[in-house]
């Protein structure tokens, strides 16, 4: 329940987000950072912690205080690349010694096998699909920074008194921060998947047969999963 809830609020901190951007709104900016500070300590807040509240009072504060400074979209401009970043540097991590990567823990468990018995080519492969993806999303976190930068009339070079040498304007950063990086990371599985339904044949009957997989390894998998 507690990432689903936190789904539909990352959907909704992207929306309005999105919108801020594309109508001038700082009304809605700050609207998308209450929806992003709930998120974030949403899971202890229904627990109940003390401490939760706490934190969830002092970001609100801090909306607060940027928004009667003008400096709403500040840190929304840096939201994307923070986001996309941390996610590349877990794929990262998780090919260190020791550790098995991201790709490999759930293709054992689709299969129902420790990782160390899976088909060596199959381990080869999620290990390099796993780096791929790391990859990929650092760039993404690049691309997001470049265009933080960039942006006008309140990117960071603006905000700080200086030339944009490559105008770029708040509605083309929106597009590419708060919608075409989940068209990158979809597409992206959607072309893997179609490789891999080659590379390993019948493995899945369709993309839907293999999302009703993801689904069925439940929360519990999940939660583990998504634990640093």
């Amino acid at each position: 329940m507690t990432l689903a809830l936190q789904a539909l609020l990352a959907l909704a901190y992207t929306v309005l987000a999105h919108l801020s951007s594309a109508r001038d709104s700082a009304g809605l900016g700050a609207a998308a950072l209450v929806v992003l500070a709930l998120m974030l300590v949403l899971a202890p807040l229904l627990r109940l912690r003390w401490w939760a509240w706490l934190a969830l009072a002092l970001q609100l504060a801090g909306v607060a205080a940027l928004y009667r400074a003008g400096l709403v979209r500040a840190p929304m401009l840096l939201v994307p690349v923070a986001f996309v970043a941390l996610i590349a540097w877990w794929f990262a991590r998780s090919l260190r010694a020791g550790r098995v990567p991201l790709i490999t823990r759930i293709v054992s468990a689709l299969d129902h096998v420790a990782p160390e018995a899976m088909a060596a080519d199959l381990q080869r492969y999620t290990r390099g699909l796993t780096a791929t993806w790391a990859w990929l999303l650092a760039g993404l976190a690049v691309v997001n920074l470049a265009l933080a930068v960039l942006a006008v009339p309140d990117g960071l070079l603006a905000t700080l008194g200086l030339a944009s040498p490559l105008p770029v304007t708040r509605t083309q950063w929106s597009w590419f921060a708060n919608i075409c990086n989940y068209g990158v990371i979809g597409g992206f599985f959607i072309v893997e998947y179609q490789f891999r339904k080659r590379r390993f044949p019948g493995r899945y009957d369709s993309f839907l047969h293999f999302l009703r997989k993801l689904a069925a390894l439940g929360p519990g998998f999940w939660r583990d999963f998504l634990r640093p």
